[in-house]
């Protein structure tokens, strides 16, 4: 079978397509043929080498298809099966081994595709909306890079909720989309920044800070995010998209009116079976009842991967990139 294998760390040019050992599941596994893999930050920076990763390597972990074969002891799926997962080994490839307690059951009506651009960062918005700052009626959201697949989830779930969004983008085409997605106001950082964003997003919400800043944007969008915050405001950083933020003294925050910060991955909000369970099937039930609109922005083959990263790192995209095997 094929797959994508980073021998050496670098640019979108070391994602090379090669002929590889198909793999066979263990116990307790699926060997998933895959329809779909999710493109994400997390890849281009193991890619780099920004995030340490034994070589070589596939990367991805993202990914819907259908079962194949089940190992020894699996008897929630059986082959012809469709799952979606955030946890595949190497999602890159063409098979892939998927913990079977780590995937869930895609329903009718949720095509591959849809599944596998909407689990990682579905599940990420479900965490940020739900557990990390539960967002009320009434409340204001600042939600950067509101026309990526990330932002336009954040801002449909916000607005679900009752909340009012105040979206950040580059372009005006990806401000058109961040309307329709439901922001109640829309600013383009590429034209004002740091003290002048902070003062433009309270302008747009009747000189009050927010209640929430949700910013997977990082270092260039970090200073912005803290001025922007009411008194006991919460800044939560989830991505580092612009690179990662630099120090800074915890004091600030209580100079600033007693701010909440909170670095939350995925990871740590779908630690059990039922967790898991709960934020994809509140995912896929919103899809099912139009509560909730995936766009997927762009699909690749499997062998341009390098193009779909150098694609998501020009930070020009909107929605979801996908590779299709």
């Amino acid at each position: 079978m094929r797959a994508i294998v980073v021998s050496q760390t670098g640019g979108p040019e070391v994602l090379q397509l090669s002929d590889v050992n198909p793999p066979k599941p263990g116990p307790g596994e699926l060997l998933v043929e895959v329809g779909a893999v999710g493109v994400n930050f997390i890849e281009t920076y193991q890619r780099s080498g920004l995030y340490a990763t034994n070589l070589p390597f596939t990367p991805g972990a993202e990914l819907a298809g259908h079962v194949l074969e089940v190992g020894e002891g699996v008897t929630d799926f059986r082959p012809g099966d469709r799952v979606a997962t955030v946890d595949a080994r190497g999602s890159y490839a063409e098979q892939v081994i998927v913990p079977a307690d780590r995937a869930v059951a895609v329903p009718d009506g949720v095509d591959v595709e849809t599944a596998a651009a909407v689990m990682l960062q579905g599940m990420t918005a479900h965490y940020l909306t739900q557990s990390t700052y539960p967002i009320k009626a009434g409340e204001t959201a600042l939600v950067h890079a509101a026309a990526g697949g990330m932002g336009l989830l954040l801002t449909q779930l916000v607005k679900a909720a009752g909340g009012k969004v105040i979206g950040t983008v580059s372009s005006d085409a990806k401000a058109k989309l961040a309307a329709e997605a439901g922001a109640d106001e829309v600013i383009r950082y590429d034209q004002v920044a740091g003290e002048e964003l902070a003062a433009e997003v309270r302008r747009r919400n009747g000189g009050h800070g927010v209640h929430v800043a949700y910013d997977g944007v990082g270092k260039d969008t970090f200073e912005a995010s803290l001025g922007s915050l009411r008194v006991r405001g919460m800044l939560v950083s989830f991505g580092n998209a612009s690179g990662p933020v630099p120090p800074f003294a915890p004091l600030r925050l209580s100079a600033a009116g007693s701010l909440f910060l909170t670095r939350p991955t995925l990871a740590s909000y779908i630690v059990s079976r039922q967790e898991l369970e709960w934020r994809a099937g509140d995912l896929f039930r919103w899809i099912q009842d139009g509560t909730l609109t995936v766009r997927v922005g762009a699909t690749f083959p499997l062998g341009q991967a390098g193009q779909a990263h150098g694609e998501l790192e020009s930070r020009k995209t909107t929605g979801k990139l996908l590779l299709v095997p």
